[in-house]
C-alpha cells in the first residue's frame, strides 16, 4: 500500500456537495491500494501513519504522532497514487488493485483504523471527491507499506 500523508490545522471531504468527512488538526491520508496489497499491509499502514511522528513537541522537533497530540486521520481513497510514472506522458495504472479488491480491502483499513483510534473520518471509494485541507507547515511525507517491505 502506498500513501500520501499531510499535516493539516483541517480537513473535510465532500461528495456531490456534502461533507461526508472532516477533521481538525491532524493528518490527511490519500491511500492507494497496489497488487498484492492485503490486509496484513493495511494494518502495517494504519499502524505506521498513527505512530509517525511529524507533530511538533515543546521543543519544536517532529516528535508526537496524531495519537500524542489528539488530531484526527482522513482517510482518502486515492487509485492514481499507484501509477506508473516511470516513461512517457501519460501514466499507466497497471500497479493498482482492481476496485473489486481495492474497495473491500479500503473499507477494511478505515474499519481497522476506528479500532486503533476514535477519530477517524473518511472519504468514499469510487466516488468523485472534493478534498480541502490546510497543510500545517507544509509537512507531507510518502510511505509505502506492501509485500516487497513486509
Amino acid at each position: 500500500m502506498l500513501s500520501v500523508i499531510q499535516r493539516v490545522t483541517h480537513a473535510n471531504v465532500m461528495v456531490d456537495n456534502s461533507v461526508i468527512g472532516e477533521i481538525k488538526q491532524g493528518i490527511v491520508a490519500l491511500v492507494a491500494i497496489e497488487k498484492g496489497d492485503g490486509e496484513t499491509e493495511a494494518k502495517q499502514l494504519i499502524d505506521r501513519i498513527l505512530n509517525y511522528r511529524i507533530f511538533a513537541d515543546a521543543d519544536n522537533k517532529m516528535n508526537l504522532s496524531v495519537k500524542n497530540v489528539s488530531g484526527g486521520l482522513l482517510l482518502i481513497p486515492q487509485f492514481t497514487l499507484a501509477a506508473n510514472t516511470k516513461k512517457g506522458t501519460r501514466p499507466s495504472f497497471t500497479p493498482a488493485a482492481t476496485p473489486s479488491v481495492s474497495k473491500p480491502l479500503f473499507e477494511f483499513t478505515v474499519h481497522y483504523a476506528q479500532q486503533q483510534y476514535k477519530t477517524i473520518s473518511s472519504g468514499q471509494f469510487g466516488a468523485d471527491m472534493q478534498v480541502s485541507l490546510c497543510n500545517d507547515g507544509p509537512v507531507t511525507f510518502t510511505l509505502k507499506t506492501n509485500n516487497a517491505d513486509s
